[in-house]
């Protein structure tokens, strides 16, 4: 428990009188004290009267106590008021409520963080997610969002701050460092919330980072979890997302699960697969064979849904030159482009390329 958390609440009540209020832990040392000379004196008189009643309000050297009690029924703290009066005796009971509250928000908070933590890293076993989560009074069937953003280059710990900031409400939102470049996001939202509102939340969260700190970030988002058993599921969808959005789409810097397409179902493919696959599909030449203008033409010829006029256009080039070059296409890959069942299986093999190139990058 951080002292820093009580030395605020007493600084709070403090103008409310002009009696000394404070906080000692068990050993009799004062760690939280409105008269700041107090502070690191050491009572262990006073600790040993208060633990022998510690569920009553005590008097002792000319101060009242009440101890605060912890989730194991121990004796942790105690809250004191100057004086053995009515009036010390009431500032006493309002200090043990205001430090007891605010006692109890941060080990709920701190332990609540914990839990989510355990539960995405897969550190915790299915049977025990429901009994923690029923001692902490934590929902498991609310809706929530994962977004895991990853810094890129030398992460910045400030971008905790920052993101803390961004989603203040504590019992529901959960900013949670994972390494030195990655944060996540476990985020509670409605049950009708859309993929579009998810994005806007995401660019939120990068234009913040770049504005207050010059990051530049990649953030992935996992499907919407209905129960908090399915939370590690999306956070790896959110991490998935990252990884096929690097292989994929490399300009993107907010990549939705749900929109990976057929990009996904490469990324889980074995290598030994892919090239099968590539082998088959090329049996006249293999793919490297194609220049890299050959592979612009083709480029935007997917990016135009096929159309030869329109192609031409963006290209700026005749309609027949266009025609000439997926001719030459064909007659060196046997894919004729203008069919639509040659062209999946000619996008699928550039895809399955681009993906076996990444893995042969990734293992030098």
């Amino acid at each position: 428990m951080s002292n820093r958390i009580f030395q605020n609440v007493i600084v709070q009540l403090k103008d409310a009188t002009d009696r000394v209020l404070g906080v000692m832990d068990a050993d009799g040392n004062v760690v939280s004290c409105t008269d700041i000379a107090l502070l690191g004196e050491k009572w262990p008189d006073a600790a040993l009267k208060v633990g022998g009643s510690f569920d009553a309000v005590v008097t002792f050297g000319q101060k009242t106590f009440k101890a605060i009690v912890g989730s194991s029924n121990y004796y942790e703290y105690a809250v004191f008021a100057g004086g053995e009066d009515e009036i010390a005796h009431s500032l006493c009971l309002m200090t043990y409520v205001a430090i007891n509250d605010a006692k109890t928000f941060y080990e709920e908070k701190h332990d609540r963080g914990t839990f989510v933590k355990n539960i995405i890293m897969d550190n915790i076993l299915p049977g025990d997610i429901y009994i923690r989560a029923k001692e902490l009074h934590f929902s498991t069937d609310a809706p929530r969002a994962v977004f895991l953003i990853r810094q890129a280059g030398r992460g910045d710990v400030a971008a905790v701050d920052v993101l803390q900031n961004m989603f203040p409400d504590k019992l529901q939102d959960f900013v949670l460092s994972i390494n030195e470049t990655d944060v996540a996001i476990i985020k509670q939202v409605t049950s009708d919330t859309t993929t579009e509102e998810l994005m806007q939340v995401a660019e939120t969260i990068e234009q913040t980072l770049q504005a207050e700190l010059f990051l530049k970030t990649v953030i992935g988002i996992g499907t919407i979890s209905e129960h908090l058993r399915d939370l590690a599921d999306t956070y790896k969808e959110a991490q998935t997302a990252i990884d096929v959005g690097k292989v994929f789409d490399t300009e993107k810097t907010i990549i939705n699960y749900e929109a990976l397409g057929i990009g996904r179902l490469i990324y889980q493919l074995p290598t030994t697969l892919c090239e099968i696959f590539l082998s088959e599909v090329f049996k006249k030449n293999s793919i490297d064979s194609l220049d890299a203008e050959t592979l612009f033409t083709i480029n935007k010829f997917f990016e135009n849904n096929l159309n030869v006029s329109e192609t031409s256009r963006k290209l700026f080039v005749h309609r027949n030159t266009l025609v000439y070059r997926l001719e030459k296409i064909k007659k060196l890959t046997g894919l004729d482009l203008r069919q639509f069942d040659h062209a999946i299986i000619f996008k699928v093999a550039l895809m399955v390329r681009k993906y076996l190139s990444s893995r042969e990058s990734h293992a030098m």
